[in-house]
C-alpha cells in the first residue's frame, strides 16, 4: 500500500504552508507545530514530513528545537528536511531522534556529505530530494536555480548508493490542483530507487494514480489543511 505523509512546514515556529515555495504567499495554520503532528499521527499517520522553512533559505538547522520536541512527543517517526547541507547537521537531527534526514541542495552542489551520511547511518536514514521547475532542480529551499536537470541528479545518488528519493514539482505545489504524473513517472520509471511523490496533490483518486504508478509514498500538504482530502478516509481507500 502506497503511504500518505502528511506535511508540516515550519516558519518562525509556526506550523504554514507556501504557495509554489513562494516565502511571500504563506498560509498560517496553526501557532504550534505540536498541535499538527498530533492532529495527523491521530489520523492514522505513521510518518511526519517536517521542513523548516527558515533552515532551507539560511542553511542552518533553525527549528531543530520544534522538531526535536516532535521526536520526544509523536508516536509518528519523523522525517526531516530543510537547510541539511552538511553531515553535522544531518547527525544532529538523528541525535534528536529524527528517522530520515532530507536533503536536496547537498545532492547538487556537496554529494561528498551525502556519502558521509549513507557510511554512518545507512540508506534507510536518507531521503534525497529532488525539487524541479520545468525539469531544472533548484535549491536553498527553491531560491536558486541549478544548471542541472531531475535525470542528471537521479542518476547521480542512485549510483552512490541512495536509496529513497522523493520529486517534487515546484510548480504544482500548494496549488491544489493535480500532481505532474509525467514527471513522477518519468523519475520512477528511471530509477530503481523508491520514489516519493509531492506537489499539487488534491483528490484521493490522484493519490490512487500515484499509487499505480509505483511510488512508495506520498507527501500531501495543503490538501489536508483545507479538508479537501481527510486523511484517515484516504488511508482507507487506498487499502
Amino acid at each position: 500500500m502506497m503511504e500518505i505523509i502528511p506535511a508540516i512546514d515550519i516558519r518562525a515556529g509556526r506550523c504554514v504552508r507556501l504557495l509554489q515555495g513562494d516565502y511571500s504567499k504563506e498560509t498560517i495554520f496553526a501557532d504550534d507545530p505540536m498541535e499538527i503532528a498530533m492532529k495527523w499521527e491521530d489520523g492514522g499517520a505513521e510518518y511526519l514530513h517536517v521542513i523548516d522553512l527558515d533552515g532551507a533559505r539560511e542553511g542552518s538547522a533553525v527549528n531543530i528545537e520544534v522538531v526535536s520536541k516532535m521526536c520526544a512527543n509523536s508516536a509518528a517517526r519523523i522525517q526531516v528536511g530543510g537547510g541539511i547541507r552538511d553531515y553535522e547537521t544531518a547527525a544532529r537531527y538523528i541525535d534528536a531522534g529524527v528517522s530520515r534526514v532530507i536533503m536536496g541542495t547537498s545532492a547538487v552542489e556537496h554529494i561528498d556529505q551525502l556519502e558521509r551520511i549513507l557510511e554512518s547511518f545507512g540508506a534507510e536514514s536518507l531521503i534525497v530530494s529532488v525539487d524541479a521547475r520545468d525539469g531544472i532542480v533548484a535549491l536553498d529551499g527553491w531560491t536558486r536555480e541549478s544548471n542541472t536537470t531531475v535525470e542528471t541528479v537521479v542518476k547521480n545518488i542512485e549510483s552512490l548508493g541512495v536509496k529513497r528519493c522523493m520529486y517534487t514539482d515546484i510548480l504544482k505545489d500548494g496549488t491544489l490542483t493535480e500532481p505532474n504524473y509525467e514527471g513522477v513517472e518519468s523519475v520512477a520509471a528511471s530509477t530503481k530507487m523508491k520514489i516519493i511523490a509531492a506537489g499539487g496533490i488534491a483528490a484521493i483518486s490522484q493519490l490512487k494514480r500515484l499509487s499505480f504508478a509505483g511510488v512508495e509514498a506520498t507527501v500531501v500538504g495543503r490538501a489536508l489543511y483545507t479538508g479537501d482530502i481527510q486523511l484517515r478516509q484516504a488511508i482507507d481507500e487506498l487499502k
